[in-house]
């Protein structure tokens, strides 16, 4: 067994690493027996920092990686040079990464170049298309192949690792997000936005941002919100906007005019758990609010013709529905007028957890360390 405290490096880039580890941190640092340094890469910044500040969480440093325009190789290489300099002079005994971003990726790697034990939070995900999502995929798959240790949020993620052949230990934990999510929605947060009225319409709430959609495919979603809009004169539609300028752009061109279509800012996290609270329905290709919204009883249609996250599908609280303008169309209409099939999957279980990884995952490092 180590010398106490066991010393374990909690590393973020981007703003939904920081909410699904915010959690993991807060319970780390409460341990007496553990000392806990939170390190950023910078990969995001005003966004992390938004959640930080909400879970009252500082960092230890910052590599602030971050500069416009940056590639996948800037992130990596970034990120391999500041942590792999900054573990060759003071190693933890633990490095813990999240999903499956690049900053995840890296931070990975640079432990494994230290041979420092890796834990992988949200271990398991797979769609078995590396190119879609891109570059998640791979990422989360060659995080896999050198972890020591693997928390999985479902049965399918384990049954995942276990076909991948990997050589750390499988241990089944539920998602983080569920726990930061029911710490953040006991405190009903609100979600004010200029001109929407939630009580006068049924308000859709949208995200886009996904490379594999870039393109022609975010026409097609933006032409199908078009028409739900139009079929469904007692909707609105609140899209908060990624910052990044080739998804904004487009948005802004086809949407901007539209009279109950509310573009923001990107919300912060408490804003966004309102918004689920209060909002119809949720359209969207980000992966967290497809395992999110059920916990708050909001039917999900994804939008992706892929996903990692199967178990949402088959528990029926979302549904995977592509980015054809026809079908998105059709299946929102039906969530729309059919109160049956709204109810159907408003009141499906969330397969996702419970609220009680982060303390599954304390447990799980202290045993592997008592070995």
């Amino acid at each position: 067994m180590p010398v106490s405290p066991l010393s374990v490096c909690i590393t973020l880039g981007t703003r939904p690493e920081a909410i699904k580890l915010a959690p993991v941190i807060r319970a780390f640092v409460a341990q007496p027996d553990m000392h806990t340094q939170v390190l950023l890469t910078g990969q995001h910044r005003e966004m992390v920092q938004q959640v930080m500040d909400l879970f009252a969480l500082s960092a230890d440093a910052d590599l602030e990686i971050m500069q416009p325009g940056q590639t996948l190789t800037d992130i990596t290489q970034g990120c391999l040079e500041g942590l792999g300099q900054l573990w060759q002079e003071k190693p933890p005994q633990l490095v813990i990464v999240q999903g499956d971003t690049t900053t995840a990726f890296a931070a990975a790697l640079a432990a494994f170049y230290q041979q420092i034990p890796i834990g992988h939070v949200e271990a398991g995900l797979r769609t078995d298309n590396l190119f879609n999502p891109y570059p998640e995929e791979a990422n989360r798959r060659l995080i896999s192949q050198i972890a020591q240790l693997h928390f999985a949020p479902t049965t399918l993620a384990v049954e995942n690792l276990r076909r991948s052949d990997v050589t750390g230990e499988i241990h089944l934990t539920g998602n983080t997000v569920i726990d930061a999510l029911l710490t953040v929605a006991e405190q009903k947060p609100a979600c004010s936005i200029p001109g929407l009225d939630w009580q006068k319409h049924r308000v859709l709430l949208a995200t886009v941002h996904r490379r594999e959609n870039w393109g022609e495919p975010l026409q097609d979603i933006l032409t199908s919100f078009r028409q739900i809009l139009e079929q469904f004169p007692d909707t609105a539609l609140l899209l908060p906007m990624h910052r990044n300028p080739t998804v904004r752009e487009p948005i802004q061109k086809a949407l901007g005019d539209h009279p109950r279509v509310f573009l923001t800012e990107p919300l912060d996290y408490a804003q966004l758990v309102g918004a689920i609270q209060h909002c119809y329905l949720l359209l969207t290709d980000s992966g967290g609010l497809q395992e999110e919204a059920p916990s708050l009883g909001k039917p999900v249609l994804v939008l992706r013709e892929t996903t990692e996250r199967p178990e949402a599908i088959a528990a029926g609280t979302a549904k995977l529905v592509g980015t054809d303008p026809a079908t998105v169309t059709k299946a929102a209409g039906e969530l729309l007028s059919q109160p049956q099939a709204y109810e159907q999957m408003a009141n499906a279980i969330n397969p996702f957890g419970d609220g009680t990884a982060s303390q599954k995952i304390i447990e799980i490092v202290r045993n592997y360390f008592q070995h």
